[in-house]
């Protein structure tokens, strides 16, 4: 199967942070890779901005070297090509360097997207600069990076920032996991088809667990995550954001506001956590390797690289079903995946019942992107009714053929961007519910100097929250690729 690509209309996008680490490693290469689609047109144009001292050719073989190492697989060799839709300007996020420059380059007739790849303090800064110099008008757009705050009262001055130059309709606040293919997946898995949706509710499920996995640990940017940790790191935005499109309602049409509303309405029911339901984690050092506090370069430090929760929501569809929430840092492998747990059959006609099992939804979002659907058959062969245990696979990439365009998820969503289209971007009240159900939790482990539990490198996290589980009887998937 081949995928349909539509092309997006004539654009000029301004990357703010141009040379930075995120436009290097995604936004350039994904962009390069769009091109090579067909998806942008030939006179597209991609403007750097940056504090660096380069000039246009500078910036081109800057792009090039990050095509390079961080493009992929391609045998696209239109490099030249979209080098030459490429610019750049100096600019002085909080003074006048640049901004007359950047004015004159954008061209009148067509979209205009600007893309805060820069640190949430600088928001304010670029925005008004961007209306004061005239670079930004009523259908201009603006892309903004987490963190979208630390905490409620950070993320209301964020938000206030943005809505003091740009009307809400124009801001899209990018979280990738919502550009994942599976992820779209999902919505289209639950909505599109009868099969499941029925069954998606209280009578039907027993529990649901996601889990974000890592084998990295936070070297590199150990500074930075300490301050953060795996609640505000991860929780508050990702796994928040993979919870809503599980438990959300259907809404009335698949368009930005309709689907929004619905996932603002599951942050609202999640219920307040208690001490037992929540456990935090910190990888310790062994013979070989270093652990979370040499790593974060903080010998006292109590912030947790790993997380997990035991999350409910005060709604009929599901009364009484356990959501389990975990994800950290220096894992036994890399695995993002959500889990939707059937009950088991009320009663079993067969005599050899040792085998019965619950069905279980497996969505693996990265890095193998797929479905699996375990259900009981009768095993093959003669001697009575055996019964095994085994999965209906849907890898994308076997199901859809070799030839499918799977983009990365910033391609998908810069190209949404450019579409006009906010489906799967954050609203500013879903941004604060979730701060406002968050900050509670951190406040409280906080006032209760709890300390974070260890656990091994190349583990499955720490011991307590396999009790987490244990205690409901039930155990956590094995995590794995």
């Amino acid at each position: 199967m081949v995928s349909r690509v539509i092309p997006v209309d004539p654009f000029d996008l301004v990357i703010f942070g141009g040379t930075g680490d995120l436009a290097r490693r995604k936004i350039l290469p994904g962009l390069f890779r769009r091109y090579c689609s067909g998806q942008m047109p030939a006179d597209a144009r991609i403007i750097g901005a940056a504090r660096s001292d380069l000039d246009a050719d500078g910036y081109r073989q800057l792009v090039r070297d990050a095509i390079d190492e961080f493009g992929g697989k391609t045998t696209c060799n239109d490099v030249d090509a979209f080098l030459a839709n490429l610019d750049y300007v100096t600019v002085d996020a909080r003074g006048d360097q640049g901004w007359e420059e950047l004015a004159g380059k954008m061209r009148p007739g067509v979209i205009h997207a600007h893309y805060f790849s820069v640190g949430p303090g600088l928001f304010g800064d670029i925005a008004e600069r961007l209306n004061r110099f005239g670079i930004a008008h009523d259908d201009s757009r603006v892309v903004v990076e987490k963190p979208f705050g630390r905490d409620l009262a950070s993320a209301k001055e964020l938000n206030a920032s943005l809505a003091a130059q740009f009307d809400e309709s124009q801001i899209y606040r990018i979280d990738h996991y919502l550009g994942k293919e599976t992820v779209q997946n999902l919505m289209a898995l639950r909505f599109g088809n009868l099969l499941f949706e029925p069954l998606w509710n209280a009578q039907y499920i027993d529990h649901i667990q996601i889990t974000v996995a890592e084998t990295v640990g936070v070297g590199g940017r150990g500074a930075y995550y300490d301050k953060s940790g795996a609640m505000r790191d991860m929780v508050q935005n990702h796994l928040m954001q993979l919870l809503c499109l599980i438990a959300m309602e259907p809404p009335s049409k698949f368009e930005p506001d309709s689907v929004r509303d619905e996932k603002l309405k599951v942050i609202r029911a999640l219920q307040p956590l208690e001490p037992h339901e929540i456990v935090r984690g910190q990888y310790e050092a062994n013979d070989t390797q270093s652990g979370y506090r040499e790593d974060a370069e903080n010998d006292r430090s109590s912030t947790e690289s790993y997380i997990a929760l035991k999350v409910a929501l005060a709604n009929w569809r599901w009364s009484g079903v356990p959501f389990y929430l975990r994800t950290g840092k220096r894992l036994s492998a890399r695995s993002s995946e959500i889990a939707v747990v059937f009950k088991k059959m009320p009663h079993s006609i067969f005599e050899e019942s040792d085998n019965e099992q619950a069905n279980i939804l497996a969505i693996q979002l990265q890095p193998n992107e797929g479905m699996t659907l375990d259900v009981t058959i009768k095993e093959p062969g003669p001697g009575g009714m055996r019964l095994v245990h085994v999965p209906l696979d849907m890898t994308f990439a076997e199901a859809l053929g070799e030839d499918a365009d799977a983009p990365d998820a910033y391609e998908r969503l810069i190209m949404d961007v450019i579409r006009g289209n906010q489906t799967l971007f954050m609203r500013g009240d879903e941004v604060e519910a979730a701060w406002r159900w968050t900050d509670p939790i951190i406040s409280g482990w906080q006032a209760r100097n709890d300390v974070p539990k260890t656990y091994d490198i190349g583990s499955s996290g720490p011991m307590d929250a396999h009790m987490l589980l244990h205690r409901d009887g039930r155990k956590w998937r094995d995590i794995k690729q």
